[in-house]
């Protein structure tokens, strides 16, 4: 499966360089303190960034700006990112590589956070990879990372160090925020998000609630009927007289796909799951000495359901267009699949039974208007007798699919 993966990759890269590129309305901050209107390139970033690509005007040239030339960037109506030199323990969270220390290991770090509430008390965050970390700050204070550490103890037994909700309670009083809140806070973006706007709320202070703006519908359920080409060859290592070229097939195939839509950047991936009924018939007559009556007449009468679980990666090319790639697994699931060898009286000569192994799938289409869709699929090889050792097959099908997303 590597060499398709890694193609699948290497198409999907020469593709993403000549997708539409989308620059919105924001703003820098320079180390001058000038604010500088601009349109930056909104990836719509997973991890905190360390630059980020902007122009000055719609058909001016891209720049990059560092970390380091820059004191804050934000999208307008989104996401607001500033730069700060702060502590950040970045201990993993990985059970094989657990620190044997429960205390925070800290490291100075230039980095730019994510401010997620403004106000009297601000709330930021840290995203890098599978880390993930929130700090604070109070009346313009230091800012501080909220301790959160998993770790292994003497007894070999894991724990965690949950010092963030004892930070709170110490540092964020108020008269309406009782200690049980406190001790029911999770080390989670809503979890805090919501407590720091209580808190701002309860001084009775201005507050501002910073979020990247995300498309609203994160899954799509979509019919999907095509015709299925086919060709089905079949070969055994210990005699040639079964070995069978079936001529190749146009059938409909009938798919329902469930697509999830990952909310970071830019709705750009998606996981993806269509149950299809396919059918593959067809036979084969071919002249044989060895077989009573001088001829062998080969059927197969293949349907079964495939569900191919994948990936999918949108190329955009305006707001209402888009292109998109897939990778997936397929899994079969026979139906009273036959595949019968019968004398030129129709007498029955043998039988196999099929049992299907799974392959991979490439897929390449267009979408427009997020209901409409037309896609080319290539199905790689597919085994269809692998309870035998002497017997071997192959299956191969391209698919036309067309798709339309009611929901």
């Amino acid at each position: 499966m590597k060499p398709y993966l890694l193609l699948f990759l290497t198409a999907l890269l020469n593709l993403n360089a000549y997708s539409q590129i989308k620059f919105e309305k924001g703003y820098f901050i320079d180390n001058s303190d000038q604010k500088v209107d601009i349109l930056i390139r909104n990836v719509d970033w997973r991890s905190n960034p360390s630059q980020f690509e902007y122009k000055l005007s719609a058909d001016g040239a891209s720049k990059n700006a560092l970390i380091k030339s820059v004191k804050e960037f934000g999208i307008a109506d989104g996401a607001r990112f500033v730069r700060h030199t702060v502590n950040v323990d970045r201990s993993s969270g990985n059970i094989k590589n657990l620190s044997e220390d429960r205390n925070p290991e800290y490291k100075e770090e230039e980095l730019f956070l994510k401010l997620l509430v403004e106000g009297k008390a601000n709330l930021y965050s840290l995203e890098d990879g599978n880390i993930t970390r929130y700090f604070y700050s109070k009346d313009d204070s230091e800012i501080i990372q909220l301790i959160y550490k998993k770790y292994m103890t003497p007894e070999k037994s894991i724990a965690t160090n949950d010092g963030f909700r004892q930070q709170i309670w110490n540092s964020l009083k108020c008269s309406d925020l009782t200690i049980r809140k406190v001790e029911n806070l999770d080390y989670k973006k809503k979890d805090l998000t919501s407590f720091f706007v209580d808190y701002n709320e309860c001084h009775d202070q201005p507050y501002t609630i910073y979020e990247q703006k995300q498309q609203k519908d994160l899954f799509n359920l979509s019919v999907r009927p095509g015709l299925n080409f086919s060709s089905l060859s079949i070969t055994n290592a210990n005699s040639g007289s079964k070995n069978t070229d079936f001529d190749d097939e146009i059938r409909l195939r009938l798919g329902v796909e469930a697509e999830f839509i990952l909310p970071f950047n830019k709705n750009k991936w998606a996981i993806i799951f269509e149950p299809t009924y396919q059918h593959f018939k067809s036979e084969q007559t071919q002249e044989k000495d060895n077989v009573s009556g001088g001829a062998l007449i080969s059927k197969i009468d293949y349907p079964s359901i495939e569900l191919p679980v994948g990936i999918r990666h949108y190329l955009y090319l305006n707001d209402s267009s888009k292109l998109f790639l897939n990778f997936s697994y397929v899994i079969n699931f026979d139906t009273n699949a036959t595949m019968d060898f019968y004398r030129q009286d129709n007498t029955l000569y043998s039988s196999l039974e099929i049992k299907t192994k799974g392959n991979v799938a490439f897929g390449a289409g267009y979408k427009f208007k997020d209901t409409y869709s037309i896609e080319l699929r290539y199905n790689t090889s597919r085994e269809i007798l692998s309870n035998y050792s002497y017997w071997s097959s192959e299956y191969k099908t391209i698919s036309m699919i067309l798709g339309y997303s009611f929901f």
